[in-house]
């Protein structure tokens, strides 16, 4: 009996709050089709993510994947930030 590894959901987001420590806030966008108006609207859900060390900025465009349960409200963990060009 082989056991896999589920692959957690990646997401992409800008860095909107940075004042705790360990631990940012990142907005993820997403566009949605209005079902009747047929118009694509901007719908945003914001994540707490696990920062170890505090790299991240307000502003900054991060890459966050999901892990295990970090703390009530934290379930994601920051993997890439744009000084990470390598």
């Amino acid at each position: 009996m082989e056991t896999t590894q589920k692959q957690g959901k990646i997401l992409s987001g800008i860095v909107v709050k940075a004042a705790m420590k360990d631990t940012v806030t990142v907005l993820v966008e997403r566009y949605v089709m209005h079902p009747k108006y047929k118009k694509y609207l901007r719908r945003g859900k914001k994540y707490l993510v696990h920062d170890p060390g505090n790299s991240a900025k307000v502003g900054d465009k991060v890459t966050i994947h999901e892990a295990r349960p970090i703390s009530k409200r934290k379930h994601f963990v920051i993997v890439s930030r744009p000084d990470d060009r390598s």
